[in-house]
């Protein structure tokens, strides 16, 4: 564990690169071969929009990164947050619960409190907008989006009193997890029902991304789906029935344009349209 603190304390931003680039490139391979929906679109013309927003997104935290630096260094020496508080523990303990916990401020509740709040609906909406979900989806994420996100992870590490080396632990496995969830990957039901009562696995996230509520509402951990399971929003839905978008915002083409996704959010609400019989 000693070794895993050392190298998250001094992790170079090329691996942080490679992290992103190589993720998006292994599991865009791995969908091409055992695709979950075979969708017959132009990949790259359908990454477009996302791999855009994949950039400003990194953009957006690399240029308020300093932010998370001296928080974690503020509570680390303040000894301010939950796992300041508690009682001495090995030092894979400290890590895991650190890990779990950024998990529910930094992902869950950023999630959660977007779909029930209308004006940030609006912003996340252009997330599930996406009619094809795979891989490049993951950071498919309006600019405000991130500014929102990078807010509440913020507010974790303060809460949690997460040292620099947990938060960079967090967000490699965080950006790892949102690639994998998103990926149009076809994995054995089984396996991918056993590794979700502990994970978020690609089926349990894809429930998410149906287009009509109440499944739309649910399911939203990162990391882990304790989360949802705990707080009663986790929900199941036969991946062959999934319909991906927003029964709103209809119109496939406008919701592939990169100019009409920017201005998405401030197009007006729309009360849905539907809603789906459990």
């Amino acid at each position: 564990m000693e070794v895993i603190k050392t190298y998250f304390e001094n992790m170079p931003t090329l691996h942080r690169s490679m992290l992103l680039v190589g993720g998006i490139s292994f599991f865009w391979l791995i969908e091409s071969g055992v695709p979950l929906f075979k969708f017959g679109y132009n990949k790259w013309k359908h990454a477009w929009p996302n791999l855009f927003f994949t950039g400003t997104t990194v953009i957006i935290n690399f240029a308020l990164a300093f932010l998370l630096l001296q928080t974690s260094f503020w509570v680390e020496e303040n000894q301010f947050g939950l796992i300041n508080w508690l009682p001495e523990m090995p030092l894979w303990a400290y890590i895991a619960i650190g890990v779990l916990f950024l998990d529910f401020f930094g992902a869950y509740l950023a999630h959660l409190v977007e779909h029930k709040f209308i004006p940030l609906w609006m912003v996340h909406l252009v997330h599930h907008s996406d009619h094809k979900v795979d891989t490049t989806t993951a950071n498919r994420h309006h600019p405000i989006e991130s500014v929102i996100r990078f807010a509440f992870t913020l507010l974790g590490v303060f809460l949690v009193g997460t040292p620099f080396y947990i938060i960079m632990l967090y967000q490699s496995l965080s950006l790892i997890f949102t690639q994998f969830t998103h990926a149009n990957i076809k994995m054995p039901r089984t396996l991918d029902k056993v590794l979700s009562y502990v994970i978020v696995s690609p089926d349990m996230h894809k429930v998410h991304h149906h287009n009509l509520l109440p499944y739309t509402d649910s399911n939203f951990g990162n990391i882990f789906s304790i989360w949802d399971r705990l707080l009663g929003t986790y929900m199941e839905l036969d991946r062959d029935k999934i319909v991906y978008g927003v029964d709103t915002f209809p119109d496939e083409v406008k919701n592939s344009n990169l100019a009409e996704l920017l201005k998405q959010p401030f197009q007006g609400y729309r009360k849905p349209t539907n809603l789906e019989k459990l």
